[in-house]
């Protein structure tokens, strides 16, 4: 590239990126925005193969790049094949998005087991090992990485009756602030976005009484939309954010500040 060529600062052409658990919700809206941004992009699921091929139809319909990926990202056997797969359909991953996550049902500590907290730890805090060692090799070769988790906003918050949840969010916040630090050397920002509660499909059930009283409390007066995190991760993997590490930024309309 020669020294007087300009290149929008938001771009993402040339990157490859993946998110994860990204056939619906926040995933999908990420997903859609990074491919717009010109990142050819690894939608990957683990369940609902029939949802996850209409997202894929969306997704190349609207003419972005990319493919679609089957995984369990939270089985060390399965991480390295899916991150090896990728490797050789879109080429090596620029752009890890850490967004899958299980049901997050409220609950007493009384009535939780160490099963429930295993759950938590094994997506929010062994996936993102598992998948940062697969795609460290190429990231350090290059010189360039971006890892993206999507914390939420209740480690701030300390949500009662939500313990295991709060826990395992709480642990994958100071493992990005670890490895932010660790990898800085080599040109690699990993941090971290916190979303409110935005509602998606899986919160289709949910009370209604519950997201009204949720929605009273927002300062800025209106729900979170999936592409209000969408936007950030954006900026994360954009050069815009060359300089910026070990980040905590929440997207919740100010429900939580400093």
């Amino acid at each position: 590239m020669s020294s007087n060529q300009v290149v929008p600062m938001f771009s993402l052409a040339g990157r490859v990126a993946l998110v994860t658990g990204s056939s619906k919700g926040l995933g999908k809206a990420m997903a859609f925005a990074l491919g717009r941004a010109g990142a050819k992009v690894a939608i990957n699921y683990r369940n609902g193969q029939a949802a996850a091929e209409r997202c894929f139809a969306e997704y190349r319909a609207a003419g972005l790049a990319g493919g679609l990926f089957r995984g369990d990202v939270s089985d060390e056997h399965e991480v390295p094949r899916l991150v090896a797969a990728i490797a050789a359909e879109l080429g090596g991953i620029d752009i890890l998005v850490l967004n899958a996550t299980p049901d997050q049902p409220h609950a007493r500590i009384e009535d939780y087991d160490w099963a429930f907290h295993q759950q938590m730890l094994d997506f929010f805090v062994k996936s993102p090992f598992l998948l940062t060692r697969a795609v460290l090799p190429h990231m350090k070769r290059q010189r360039f990485g971006r890892i993206i988790n999507i914390g939420s906003e209740v480690f701030h918050r300390g949500v009662g009756q939500f313990s295991a949840y709060v826990a395992a969010k709480g642990a994958q916040d100071g493992w990005t602030r670890s490895m932010a630090t660790e990898l800085a050397p080599w040109n690699i920002t990993v941090n971290i976005i916190a979303p409110g509660w935005i509602p998606v499909e899986r919160h289709a059930n949910d009370p209604q009484s519950e997201k009204d009283a949720y929605r009273a409390l927002i300062p800025m007066g209106r729900w979170g939309v999936p592409d209000d995190v969408a936007g950030a991760c954006v900026f994360f993997a954009s050069e815009a954010a060359g300089f910026v590490t070990g980040q905590n930024l929440c997207v919740n309309g100010g429900m939580t500040v400093g």
